[in-house]
């Protein structure tokens, strides 16, 4: 298989979202600081869209279907992001660390 024919594959395509989605979940594992979590579940969240998008292109009869839902999860990521940085913001403003072993004073 040349270069010219991968994009024709979805396997090409479903292996690149798992091999994304190892490395979040290897980020989510490894990082002790909250901005390298929330980096890591970025990856995750691309994972899935790229999932989707290659699904929708070669498997489903309607082409909107998968893109209406990536829509949704870009947005779904974005309220994440946001939401996500102000508690990073609030955490580093009362604790002035976001390392998450040095948080330990915080109780649910």
């Amino acid at each position: 298989m040349n270069l010219l024919e991968m994009h024709q594959n979805p396997s090409v395509y479903l292996v690149l979202a798992a091999l994304l989605l190892a490395i979040g979940l290897f980020g989510l594992i490894r990082r002790h600081t909250l901005v390298g979590m929330l980096i890591s579940g970025e990856l995750i969240f691309g994972a899935a869209m790229l999932n989707l998008m290659a699904v929708n292109r070669f498997f489903a009869p309607d082409p909107t279907t998968g893109q209406v839902f990536v829509l949704f999860i870009m947005g779904l990521s974005a309220a994440e992001v946001a939401i996500a940085l102000s508690i990073v913001i609030a955490v580093y403003r009362n604790y002035q660390s976001i390392q998450t072993n040095e948080l330990s004073q915080m109780k649910g």
